[in-house]
C-alpha cells in the first residue's frame, strides 16, 4: 500500500528533527568530554584513574604525559579531611 504524498512532507520533518536532536546530543556529549567519545562500562579502576587525571590536569578527560606530578598534587587528595582544632 503506497504512502500518500501528503505524508512525505510531515515524515521528512520528523526525520530531520530526529537528526537535529541526535546531532545536538552528540555535540553536547563530545563538548563535555573534551571532544572525545563518551566512555561506557566503566569499572572502579577506570573511575579512580579518571579522578586522578582530573586532579592532575584539571580536565575531566585530560591526561598528563609528564612523568612527575605538579607540586599541588601532593596536597590535592581525593580523601576528605577535617580540620584538627
Amino acid at each position: 500500500m503506497p504512502v500518500p504524498f501528503e505524508a512525505v512532507l510531515h515524515m521528512g520533518m520528523v526525520v530531520v528533527m530526529f537528526g537535529v536532536a541526535g546531532t545536538g546530543f552528540n555535540l553536547a556529549r563530545r563538548t563535555v568530554n573534551d571532544g572525545k567519545p563518551a566512555r561506557h562500562s566503566l569499572d572502579d579502576w577506570e573511575r579512580m584513574m579518571m579522578s586522578r587525571d582530573e586532579r592532575l590536569t584539571g580536565s575531566f578527560r585530560g591526561q598528563a604525559a609528564n612523568p612527575t606530578a605538579p607540586k599541588e598534587f601532593a596536597t590535592n587528595s581525593v580523601w576528605n579531611t577535617e580540620k584538627i582544632q
